[in-house]
């Protein structure tokens, strides 16, 4: 990893709200006509940080503390509010059960949908289609609507498209645990390579260890606030303490 190229992601003040309209009681409904009334939550507030070419970051906190939302905001399928990202990826590929999938496509037309959207020509595609398929190992039903498939098909597709179209930025949300044991190590292996390759990851999970093992910088996010930014092993402890 070269020290003299420019960050490949640079966060600042990212903010983000999402609106939602709250049930009301059947009698403020009836003395009111049914106006409801709108909510906010802020799921992102003023997030800020900087990522190296190569590092491969580990995203860490609570249920719903933002961990999600980030990722998809980094992905561009989330418009943040307010605040600036400067992203220097030439492709970005968002790992997430199902995300992108069309339920009613094959897998196969879901492989060519997704390598189209990441900016892979059909040319491209076909030449590694064999290798997406046999590493997803969901064999003869790649032919099948991709609404059939149980939740573990559709994690071993999608982390097969992901980091079989090369990424220059891979962000995966929550999905090592997915998948029989085998996979689980074929995935882990896939992984190593991509690191080797310098590849940047940002991963998103609950396990602590793995991402010591895995990550060169921790990010942990808790009701959207940005609590620790750095060594893993520091920004791990301090959050396994928060938690206990």
């Amino acid at each position: 990893m070269s020290e003299y190229r420019e960050p490949i992601l640079e966060v600042e003040n990212l903010r983000l709200k999402y609106s939602f309209y709250k049930s009301q009681p059947l009698k403020e409904v009836m003395l009111k006509r049914n106006r409801k009334k709108k909510n906010e939550f802020e799921a992102l507030k003023g997030v800020s940080f900087k990522l190296e070419h190569g590092t491969n970051l580990g995203v860490i906190g609570s249920n719903g503390s933002g961990k999600s939302t980030l990722l998809r905001v980094l992905a561009n399928t989330l418009t943040p509010d307010s605040g600036k990202i400067i992203n220097r990826a030439k492709s970005v590929s968002l790992l997430s059960l199902g995300v992108g999938f069309k339920p009613e496509l094959s897998g196969h037309e879901n492989i060519y949908l997704c390598g189209l959207l990441l900016g892979l020509s059909q040319k491209e595609l076909d030449a590694r289609m064999d290798e997406i398929i046999n590493f997803s190992e969901i064999g003869e039903f790649i032919s099948n609507p991709v609404r059939t498939y149980s939740s573990g098909m559709r994690s071993k597709l999608a982390f097969s498209i992901a980091v079989n179209v090369d990424p220059d930025l891979l962000l995966i949300d929550e999905l090592f645990s997915v998948g029989d044991e085998r996979f689980r190590e074929k995935s882990k292996k896939k992984m190593e390579e991509m690191i080797l390759d310098d590849r940047t990851v940002v991963m998103v999970s609950h396990n602590t260890t793995m991402i010591k093992q895995y990550c060169q910088k921790v990010l942990w996010i808790e009701e959207g606030i940005l609590k620790g930014f750095g060594d893993p092993n520091t920004v791990v402890n301090n959050y396994l303490d928060f938690m206990n």
